[in-house]
């Protein structure tokens, strides 16, 4: 039997190039691309839940408010020139583009070879995990701010309603409250009212918790009133048994702001499962003062003083923040001469965004204690 001694160059098969291009990584990249975004989008879940808009050739978007008019009896003979006094009032709300948001990492290509799983694969996951992460704690930031404030139509006469601060239990009350079911209902068709009584539309309400308190809900179901006939037994058991409570649609996350932490405050009412690692239960610190007169940020997100540690969970409809973005979720990896040079590659995910509040009669903010958070 004849073996053949060595192989053509042009027979060699190149999965990684596009229609046999001279780019042997070209496909490569587009999955590193995928993955990135993959990674982005199934950790962030406020991105949908608000107003959202790109902006272009500009540093910043107008939002415009405009307030109501009055109704009144016309009298024979009189001329109709409009209300005299110049009803409806408008206003506006303007968010700025905040600099660039980035999340990188240097992949040596020795450690690839080396590496017996896919390394690009899954630091483009982490990648979009970090820019994920912060998106969504601006947003909810902006939100928690919105609920504390006015609306920005304040003309005599004519003041729209802003925001609202619901405790969960009653009197001095405790932590220990935002974890009680029966005081999170109550809570939640509070807040349901609220929105009712200040005109916020019921599409698109929506709730985010702590885990633990999501979790709460779910234990009592069949105890507390709530009752989810879709869904049961092992679906149950899943985490998918609340759906929504007086219309709001209920989500958890571990980016809202929770007792001056991230998602979780152990201590109190909670205590530590041990081993958690430094970035769950994530403190607000110094590091997170995003307020506008700090590096990178043109609006103000609060410092971590500002934000407080008595907040403990969003009520919000979709008019409660915008976000704008200049950059969509994006991908860029090194290549040719600069990854001679270096023998590997900059993997480095990117994002140019801004958010702040809009509509405050569309935010309601929880928080347990009897100290309602102050306005910043």
């Amino acid at each position: 039997m004849a073996f053949q001694s060595s192989v053509n160059p042009a027979q060699v098969t190149v999965p990684g190039s596009s229609n046999f291009g001279a780019d042997r990584r070209a496909l490569y990249l587009k999955l590193f691309s995928g993955e990135m975004f993959k990674g982005f989008q199934h950790n962030t879940i406020a991105r949908d839940l608000i107003m959202k808009r790109t902006l272009k050739n500009g540093k910043s978007m107008q939002f415009i408010f405009t307030g109501r008019t009055k109704s009144e009896f016309h009298t024979p003979g009189n001329s109709i020139l409009g209300d005299t006094n110049n009803a409806p009032p408008v206003a506006e709300k303007t968010i700025t583009c905040d600099d660039l948001l980035i999340s990188s990492a240097f992949v040596y290509e020795l450690d690839e070879v080396l590496a017996h799983y896919d390394l690009r694969s899954e630091i483009s996951r982490k990648i979009g995990y970090a820019l994920a992460e912060k998106y969504d704690r601006l947003i909810f930031r902006a939100i928690t701010r919105g609920a504390r404030k006015a609306s920005p139509i304040s003309a005599t006469d004519y003041v729209e309603p802003g925001g609202t601060q619901i405790q969960v239990g009653t009197g001095a009350g405790s932590e220990a409250d935002a974890y009680d079911s029966a005081k999170l209902v109550a809570a939640f068709y509070d807040a349901a009212a609220a929105l009712d009584e200040k005109g916020v539309s019921m599409d698109g309400r929506v709730a985010v918790l702590n885990p633990r308190q999501y979790y709460s809900l779910i234990q009592a179901v069949g105890t507390n009133g709530l009752v989810n006939r879709d869904v049961q037994g092992t679906a149950l058991q899943g985490g998918q048994g609340i759906i929504e409570i007086a219309g709001i649609k209920i989500y958890k996350s571990m980016n809202l702001p929770f007792f001056g932490s991230y998602g979780v405050n152990y201590g109190g009412a909670v205590t530590s499962p041990g081993n958690v690692g430094d970035f769950v239960g994530e403190a607000l610190s110094a590091d997170d003062n995003y307020d506008n007169t700090s590096t990178g940020i043109n609006n103000d997100y609060g410092t971590a003083a500002e934000v407080g540690s008595t907040s403990c969970g969003l009520i919000f409809q979709k008019e409660a923040a915008g976000m704008v973005e200049a950059i969509g979720p994006q991908v860029q990896v090194t290549s040719g001469d600069v990854s001679v040079i270096y023998q590997g590659d900059v993997m480095l995910g990117r994002l140019a965004c801004g958010a702040d509040y809009l509509n405050p009669a569309a935010a309601v903010e929880l928080y347990a204690t009897n100290s309602a958070p102050s306005t910043w």
